[in-house]
């Protein structure tokens, strides 16, 4: 496989797995719906720096010792789940107040450094990313692959990241989209609630 096609394959298995149904997605999606798009976008952000973590110990084969000990396995997971379930039970016990669109934007703002720490710790405390990154690595890369490549590598993963979950966060923002939720909001909030608890549970058990 070419370098070229190498970098390809690897942008569009990452795409698709920012794409999935994840941790990643509900907290980018909810808060650009409870926030703003720059509240999502700069979630996403957090989500590419916990990828960029992840393939920094993945390079460096720490990702191995994780997936072969059972301890630090249980460790990464049980803290990944601790964090989803208490996102998820803030998100049902959240309340809702009957305003104006004009005045949405001035409740509950979210600044860029707490909504980069949410998707930062979203990603960096999900056993699964450290699994994906692994066995991607393990799939598309060799021991001959240039440092320059895997470099590359890392930048399209986390750039891939970043792009797809900025278009969630515009998406999300539409006016229409907005009315909708902001007349529903106390149910979607609590759809995300129960969607963070079930991913925390599906964390808890992942084996």
């Amino acid at each position: 496989m070419s370098y070229l096609s190498l970098i390809y394959t690897v942008a569009m298995i990452n795409l698709l797995g920012a794409m999935s149904p994840g941790p990643d997605f509900v907290v980018v999606v909810r808060n650009s719906l409870n926030h703003s798009a720059k509240a999502g976008i700069s979630t996403g952000i957090g989500v590419g720096l916990g990828i960029l973590v992840h393939i920094s110990y993945c390079a460096v084969g720490i990702a191995l010792l994780i997936s072969r000990s059972e301890i630090l396995f249980n460790l990464i997971k049980y803290l990944g789940a601790a964090y989803l379930a208490y996102m998820g039970i803030s998100a049902l016990l959240s309340k809702t107040a009957k305003v104006d669109l004009s005045e949405a934007a001035e409740r509950n703002v979210m600044v860029p450094f707490q909504a980069i720490k949410t998707g930062f710790l979203t990603n960096l405390l999900n056993p699964k990313a450290t699994l994906f990154i692994l066995g991607l690595f393990s799939f598309v890369i060799s021991p001959d692959t240039p440092a320059s490549v895997i470099l590359t590598l890392t930048m399209v993963m986390v750039l891939t990241a970043m792009g797809w979950f900025a278009l969630v966060s515009l998406f999300f923002n539409y006016r229409r989209i907005k009315e909708f939720y902001f007349r529903y909001e106390i149910w979607v909030n609590r759809l995300f609630g129960v969607l963070l608890i079930l991913l925390s549970l599906k964390v808890a058990l992942l084996k």
